[in-house]
């Protein structure tokens, strides 16, 4: 049995540092980051992996070396969620709270492991051994449970392995002596197609781009009607197009690898298995809008892929297919750089990652102007996902023609889908665009569907008599999530999950999105336990609208779905719930003052709320 080694640190103390020798650590760290305020997070992340947490002292010593004010660098640590101002465990335990692990067992193997261990979730052991908390998804329903483990992904969890961990935790073993077979993330590609199916070799693109040229590559991208694979749809030969076009000092390519919807996991696969073949999509499109710099930002709980695709990098710079003079091209210079989110799904949206890129807090741009004239550095940027990036890759490669062959005239090519939940073969399956619901289940080995999450909580709960629907942008758009739920299954009991993970995970940047998502998080709650009635479902709705209408970004827009989709789709779930009055306050002020009325003996009429 191997070991768990990915170059992760675990079970080790934490320096306790003099004020001079953090200053001098600091020092080392933003120099090492080119004194560029842009690198804040990168920094951020280096000096808790140091230190534990940033304290004040560390936001003070941060903010001085790189030229930030305390108050930004303490609102960025305040921001990101796998940022600490307050130390935590040697041992930062995080469980997947996604519906999914929670259909395998999440709940109770976490309560197992807090058992063990003498911890209440959240909180550090007085010790400073241990700290197990949840985390929102890890990205890896298809192997839950699972967990990160100071950024370490453990997989296929069970009562036996949980024992184990706390033993381990107990004895103070570090992360890379842990059994090598708690740390395996399969791939699990069930289905292979376009993508995933066909040979391709690397450098084959690039030398495509370099014989035809950049206009007859942009030509076979448009002949391709490759769109934005992470959902949006947008054609991707049109942005590269507007960003080529835009004026500008520099232009950038920046691919979003921050997979962060729930239940999502087909770009883990990519970059564990197929990283040669984004990165040599993200050199064409360099090439194609005239650009010398990339950037990879790879969410947070990737972390542990961190190692292996520097390794990528560093090789294909030695092939010759990165740096300058790409293949021996004179002026085709091009790099990429790979910066690490930090716990935000927000920063899946294009706009809040490149602020996120830029080391600020992940809040979300207003638009217009878009990206394509004004995005990183406010300089004319091209952002795509993993799976568009990939599949651009061969399209320069094979032609467009080729990738058109498949789907249908509005959804060209294939799409990956991540299939979770119940069903006997999850993991990553690639289908032509037309492929209908029903069809997926059967190849899935599904049974006794209930209902169908696509494109994640953000998406539609689809119930039994739309499976012939299609997934297609014309008809069921998705970025990859397909969550499968059986009749045994709670099906308001994911809608609590899903109402939960967008309070959980608004910015708070807008009134709407902020206060509308734990507002709605409350009445899904108030329902769920017993206590609801009508008048809250249509506050449900009216609140929905509200947000659809009012939010800043994509967040507060979609947060309202689940909910609003399942009272259409499947009302029964909530009725059943109800209570028979029309009304019933949500805080009960007089059963509030009873406790008073005792203490002071009275009970006369003016003691009560009329």
């Amino acid at each position: 049995m191997g070991a768990c080694g990915r170059g992760l640190t675990g079970g080790v103390s934490r320096m306790t540092s003099t004020k001079t020798e953090l200053e001098g650590f600091v020092a080392e760290v933003v120099d090492r980051y080119g004194r560029d305020r842009r690198n804040l997070l990168q920094v951020l992340r280096t000096v808790q992996d140091q230190q534990g947490c940033v304290c004040d002292d560390a936001v003070q010593t941060v903010g001085q070396a790189i030229g930030v004010p305390a108050m930004n660098v303490r609102s960025v640590v305040e921001f990101y969620s796998f940022l600490h101002g307050t130390p935590r465990g040697q041992y930062d335990v995080l469980f997947s709270d996604n519906i999914v692990d929670r259909m395998l067992g999440k709940e109770g193997l976490m309560a197992r492991l807090c058992e063990r261990l003498g911890v209440e979730p959240g909180v550090p052991r007085a010790d400073g051994r241990v700290t197990v908390d949840n985390t929102s998804c890890t990205g890896m329903p298809d192997q839950g449970p699972a967990i990160l483990v100071n950024g370490l992904a453990l997989t296929h969890l069970t009562p036996s392995r949980i024992d184990t961990i706390a033993d381990l935790i107990e004895r103070g073993v570090p992360l890379q002596k842990w059994p090598g077979i708690y740390c395996e993330v399969e791939d699990n590609v069930r289905r292979r197609d376009l993508l995933l199916g066909t040979p391709f070799i690397d450098g084959s693109g690039i030398r495509a781009v370099l014989a035809q040229g950049p206009d007859a590559v942009l030509d076979e991208m448009m002949t391709s009607g490759l769109r934005g694979l992470g959902g949006a749809g947008f054609k991707t030969a049109q942005k590269w197009a507007l960003s080529r076009a835009a004026a500008g000092h520099e232009h950038f390519v920046v691919c979003n690898a921050d997979e962060g919807e729930p239940g999502t996991f087909k770009d883990r696969v990519l970059l564990q298995g197929h990283a040669n073949l984004l990165f040599e999509g993200m050199t064409v499109c360099a090439r194609v809008i005239g650009a010398r710099r990339g950037f990879l930002y790879l969410r947070g709980e990737y972390r542990y892929m961190l190692e292996l695709l520097e390794h990528t990098l560093a090789q294909r710079r030695r092939a010759g297919l990165l740096g300058k003079g790409i293949l021996g091209t004179e002026g085709f210079d091009f790099d990429i750089e790979i910066h690490l989110g930090a716990g935000a799904y927000i920063c899946g949206e294009e706009s809040a990652l490149l602020e996120s890129l830029a080391g600020k807090r992940g809040v979300p741009r207003k638009r217009p102007p878009f990206p394509v004239t004004h995005g990183h550095d406010n300089e004319p940027t091209v952002v795509n996902n993993v799976e568009t990036f990939s599949a651009a890759a061969k399209i320069a490669a094979n032609g467009g023609a080729w990738w058109a062959a498949k789907g249908t005239a509005t959804s060209p090519g294939t799409k990956l889908l991540s299939v979770s939940g119940d069903c006997a073969r999850p993991g990553v399956y690639e289908y032509p665009f037309g492929i209908t619901i029903q069809e997926i289940l059967d190849d899935c080995g599904a049974s006794d569907t209930a209902a169908v999450q696509v494109a994640g909580p953000a998406g539609q709960l689809v119930p039994k008599r739309d499976f012939g629907r299609k997934i297609a942008y014309e008809d069921v758009a998705t970025g990859g999530s397909f969550m499968i739920f059986n009749h045994t299954r709670d099906l308001l009991a994911v809608v609590r999950n899903f109402a939960a993970f967008f309070a959980h995970e608004s910015c708070g940047f807008c009134t709407p999105c902020r206060v509308g998502t734990s507002l709605m998080r409350d009445l899904v709650e108030k329902v769920a336990t017993g206590n609801g009635t009508q008048y809250d479902l249509e506050e449900m709705k009216h609140l929905g609208k509200i947000m659809k209408q009012a939010s800043h970004c994509g967040l507060g827009l979609t947060a309202p779905n689940p909910v609003l989709g399942s009272l259409d789709k499947f009302p029964e779930i909530w009725t059943e719930k109800l209570k028979s009055k029309d009304f019933e306050p949500a805080f009960d002020l007089d059963g509030a003052l009873s406790e008073a009325r005792a203490l002071t003996g009275r009970d006369d009429v003016h003691a009560h709320i009329a």
